[in-house]
C-alpha cells in the first residue's frame, strides 16, 4: 500500500520542528525529517535523534491515552468513570457553566492552558464572551513578564526565547560578538541557539553565561557567572554601574534614542562590584570583566529563559537586562536584540488584535480580574495601559493578553475570597504537579462544583475531575505556527485520523471551546466550523488556503527582517517616545520607574532564624531532557532515559550529610517534604540544591490518596505560592528561592 507523506509540525517541545509524517489508511507508519523546513541543517539539529520523534508510536497509540469523554462517577478523586459522548459532555458542561453563572456571575469560572499545545487564542475567546476575567497561565512565570517588560520599556517585546540564534554572515562569521545567557540551559532547552552558540564559540563569538549552577552551557562559557540565588538584578546593575563610569556605553544611541539615563546611572552607583560581590557572591573582578566584554563586542544578544521570571525580584532583574542590552546599543541590530513584530501598515498573516475578543468583556467584569489591583503589569490596568501607547504604532501582533493573578484564582477557590470560584477548565494543563503550593492546588480543586480537564492522560490533576476530555495531538490537527520573532510562519496539515469510529475521538480546543460556545449564545462569534477553515481565513492576506500554503510555498512565509524600525516610525511607542530606562508605564501603575534589588523574603539573609532549621538554598525549574515539564513519564522509552526524579548538590554538602551519589534524599521546606536521587554536581554552590520539576508517577494507582504519586517527587508541594512573596508587578511566584534541609532516605 502507498504511504501518504504529510508535513505537520512536532510540539512535543517548543522548537516546532517540522516532520515528514508517513500513513497509511489514517495510522502513524514513521516519522521523517522534513526537507522543506529551511531551518533543517541551518538551525535545528537533525530530528532523527530526538528522543520524542523516536516515541511517537509509542505516544500516539498508547493505551492510556484517553480516547473518549469520560464523566466522573462516584466520589471526587476515586478514579471511576464512565464513557460518554462528546455530544453529551458538551450538553452537561455547558448547562452546568450557564447554571453556575446564574448563581455566582460568569467570573465564577477560571481557565487554565498548558505551554505549548494549543491554539492559545481559543479560551481566552471564549472566557470574554462567558464574561470572565480570570483566565491564568504559566505565562506569569514564562512569557508574560519578558513580553511586559519589553512593551514597556520599548513600546513591543523583544524576540522571544524559543525564535533566538546567533547571526551568521555569508561567510559563516558571527555577525553577534557577544551572548550573555541567564536563566537558560540552552543545551537542553534551546536546540537553535545551543547548536548556533557553539558553532560561533568557534569563530571568535564570546559567551557569558549567569546561572547558579554548573551545567552543559556554563561549560561553553568564557566567563561564568556564578551567581547566588535571587540576586540577578544587582549583578546586572552592577554591570550598567561598570560600562557606564568607564563610558563603554553607545552614546549616539542614549542621547538620541534613551529615555532616562541620568536616573538609572545614579541608581547603578549604588551597585559598584565590591558591593554586588556581597549580595551576588560573584568576585567583584569577575562582573567587571563581563561588563567589559558585554561592552566592547558588539552587537551582542541577551536572551534569557525563566529563571528570571521565576525570582521575586523578577521585573527589576529583567529591566535591568534590557538596560543593560540599551546601553551598549544592542537594541534592534542585526546581530543584537532584535524587537518582534513590524511597523503598522505592514500586512502579515495570522494575528491581528480582535482574536481574543478583549473589547467583548465589560469594565465592570474586568474590575473583578482576581489579583488586578495588586499586581497590575500582567492583568488589565497594564495591559490597557501599554496596548494605549503601542497600538497605533505597531500591526500584525495580537493585543497583549491580561491575566489573572494565578495564586490568587488558587486561593479563591479553596477559600471563597473575594469572590468564590467554583468552575475551572484545565486544557493541556496539570496544576497538581505544574503549579506552586501543592496542597493549596489540592484543596481548591476539591471544592469546585465543575471541574473540566481536556488532556491526553489521566494525570494527578484530571483524577480530581469531573469530566476528562481527549486531546488531538500535534499529528492530528493543523497547525501554523509563528516563528522568527512572531512574522514568519511554518505551516502544517492535518497528518493523522483524530476521529475514528470505535477507537478513538480527539477534538482540538478549538472543537471543544465553539462547542461549548455554540450551547451558551456565542454563535456569531465562532463562524468558522473547523480549525482549517480559521487558517484558510488568516492566511488571506497571503492568497492562500492552508492547503495551497503548503503547496505553493512549502507552508513558509519568512519576510526579511526589518531592523533599526525605530528610526523608519521615528521613535519607541512608549509615553515618552524613546527607549525607557526608566519606565513611564510602571510609574503611572505606581512602581518604581528603576530596577532595583530587594533580597528574597526566603533567604539565609533575610531569614536566619528559618535558615538554622533550613539552612540550605533550594533552587528549581532547570530544564531536563527527554522530558518537557510535566510530561512523558509514562512512554517507556523516555522513562527509560531518565527513570527518576534527580536533585543536585555539592558532593561536599552531600558527604557532610552522609549522602552518596545516587542515594535517595528527604529535601524538605517549611510547606512539605519530598524524596528524589541525589546527583553530585560540583560546580554547584555548596549552599544550594536543586531540585527537578514536573515529576508524577503514572505507574502509581489513579486514586486517591496515590493520585499518580503526586506528593511524592513533586518539587511543587515544597515551594511558596504566598502572594506576600509574589513580584510586586507581575505576580510572578519564586521557584527559585526557599530554604530547604535534605537528608538521606534511610531503609527499613
Amino acid at each position: 500500500m502507498t504511504q501518504k507523506v504529510t508535513r505537520a509540525i512536532c510540539r512535543w517541545c517548543h522548537a516546532d520542528c517540522r516532520v515528514q509524517v508517513h500513513s497509511e489508511k489514517g495510522k502513524l507508519v514513521k516519522l521523517a525529517e522534513d526537507p522543506t523546513d529551511p531551518r533543517v541543517d541551518e538551525i535545528l539539529p537533525r530530528t532523527r535523534g530526538c528522543p520524542r520523534h523516536l516515541m511517537a508510536k509509542e505516544y500516539i497509540y498508547h493505551p492510556d491515552r484517553i480516547k473518549f469523554p469520560l464523566k466522573r462517577v462516584g466520589g471526587r478523586g476515586d478514579n471511576n468513570w464512565q464513557q460518554i459522548s462528546w455530544a453529551q459532555a458538551l450538553d452537561e458542561i455547558a448547562d452546568k457553566l450557564g447554571a453556575l453563572r446564574e448563581k455566582y456571575g460568569a467570573e465564577t469560572l477560571m481557565t487554565t492552558h498548558g505551554t505549548a499545545r494549543t491554539t492559545s487564542w481559543t479560551g481566552p475567546r471564549f472566557m470574554n464572551l462567558f464574561g470572565s476575567p480570570n483566565t491564568v497561565s504559566p505565562g506569569t512565570i514564562c512569557y508574560g513578564p519578558s513580553v511586559g517588560v519589553g512593551a514597556a520599556q520599548l513600546g513591543w517585546p523583544q524576540q522571544y526565547r524559543g525564535d533566538v540564534t546567533i547571526d551568521f554572515d555569508e561567510k559563516g562569521e558571527p555577525l553577534t560578538k557577544c551572548i550573555i545567557i541567564t536563566g537558560m540551559t540552552i543545551s537542553e532547552a534551546y536546540p537553535r541557539l545551543w547548536k548556533t552558540a557553539r558553532d560561533g564559540k568557534k569563530k571568535g563569538l564570546k559567551i557569558i553565561v549567569v546561572d547558579p549552577r554548573q551545567t552543559k552551557t556554563t561549560d561553553l562559557a568564557d566567563i561564568w557567572l556564578r551567581v547566588r540565588p535571587g540576586t540577578d538584578t544587582a549583578l546586572f546593575m552592577s554591570m550598567i554601574n561598570v560600562i557606564i563610569e568607564k563610558e563603554l556605553y553607545d552614546k549616539a544611541f542614549v542621547d538620541k534614542w534613551c529615555y532616562g539615563f541620568a536616573e538609572i546611572a545614579e541608581r547603578a552607583r549604588e551597585y559598584p562590584p565590591e558591593v554586588a560581590e556581597k549580595i551576588t557572591s560573584v568576585p567583584a573582578e569577575k562582573i567587571r570583566e563581563a561588563a567589559v566584554i558585554y561592552a566592547t563586542n558588539t552587537p551582542g544578544l541577551s536572551p534569557h529563559g525563566m529563571g528570571m521570571e521565576q525570582l521575586e525580584n523578577s521585573i527589576d532583574a529583567m529591566q535591568a537586562r534590557l538596560i543593560l542590552a540599551a546601553i551598549v546599543g544592542n537594541i534592534d541590530v542585526k546581530g543584537g536584540d532584535y524587537m518582534t513584530g513590524v511597523p503598522a501598515g505592514t500586512p502579515i498573516p495570522a494575528a491581528g488584535p480582535n482574536l481574543e475578543l478583549a473589547d467583548l468583556l465589560s469594565d465592570e467584569q474586568k474590575a473583578k480580574q482576581i489579583g488586578a489591583g495588586s499586581f497590575k503589569l500582567l492583568s488589565h490596568p497594564g495591559r490597557e495601559l501599554i496596548w494605549s501607547q503601542n497600538k497605533n504604532m505597531w500591526s500584525g501582533r495580537a493585543q497583549l493578553r491580561a491575566y489573572a493573578h494565578y495564586p490568587m484564582v488558587i486561593h479563591a477557590m479553596a477559600n471563597g475570597k473575594p469572590y468564590p470560584v467554583k468552575a475551572a477548565i484545565s486544557v493541556f494543563s496539570n496544576p497538581m504537579v505544574t503549579q506552586a503550593n501543592t496542597k493549596m492546588v489540592y484543596k481548591a480543586l476539591k471544592n469546585t462544583e465543575l471541574y473540566v480537564v481536556k488532556d491526553f492522560w489521566l494525570t494527578p490533576s484530571a483524577q480530581l475531575a469531573d469530566y476528562v476530555l481527549p486531546s488531538a495531538c500535534w499529528a492530528e490537527r493543523p497547525n501554523v505556527e509563528p516563528f522568527g520573532g512572531g512574522v514568519a510562519l511554518i505551516g502544517g496539515e492535518t497528518a493523522l485520523s483524530a476521529i475514528v469510529p470505535g477507537e478513538h475521538e480527539y477534538y482540538t480546543e478549538y472543537d471543544f471551546y465553539r462547542g461549548l460556545g455554540m450551547r451558551l449564545g456565542q454563535d456569531e462569534h465562532w463562524r468558522w466550523e473547523t480549525l482549517d477553515a480559521f487558517y484558510d481565513e488568516r492566511l488571506k492576506p497571503l492568497g492562500v488556503t492552508l492547503p495551497e500554503f503548503m503547496e505553493k510555498q512549502d507552508g513558509i512565509f519568512f519576510p526579511e527582517r526589518e531592523y533599526k524600525k525605530y528610526e523608519k516610525m521615528n521613535g519607541f511607542a512608549t509615553p515618552t517616545g524613546k527607549l525607557e530606562l526608566s519606565s513611564k508605564i510602571f510609574e503611572m501603575l505606581g512602581y518604581d520607574p528603576l530596577p532595583k534589588f530587594e533580597e528574597p523574603k526566603e533567604s539565609p539573609i533575610s531569614r536566619p532564624d528559618l535558615a538554622e532549621k533550613y539552612p540550605l538554598s533550594l533552587i528549581t525549574g532547570g530544564r531536563i531532557q527527554p522530558y518537557y515539564h510535566s510530561e512523558h513519564r509514562q512512554i517507556e522509552s523516555i522513562r527509560k532515559m531518565r527513570p527518576n526524579p534527580v536533585a543536585q548538590i555539592n558532593p561536599n554538602t552531600a558527604k557532610k550529610l552522609g549522602i552518596d551519589n545516587g542515594d535517595w534524599m528527604w529535601i524538605e521546606t517549611p510547606r512539605g517534604v519530598i524524596k528524589q536521587q541525589c546527583e553530585y554536581n560540583p560546580g554547584l554552590d555548596e549552599s544550594v540544591v536543586h531540585g527537578e520539576h514536573g515529576w508524577w508517577l503514572p505507574e502509581q494507582p489513579g486514586q486517591e490518596p496515590w493520585l499518580h504519586g503526586v506528593w511524592e517527587s513533586n518539587i511543587n508541594v515544597l515551594v511558596d505560592d504566598d502572594p506576600a512573596r509574589c513580584n510586586e508587578r507581575s505576580g510572578g511566584w519564586p521557584l527559585k528561592t526557599a530554604l530547604c534541609r535534605v537528608y538521606k532516605v534511610k531503609e527499613y
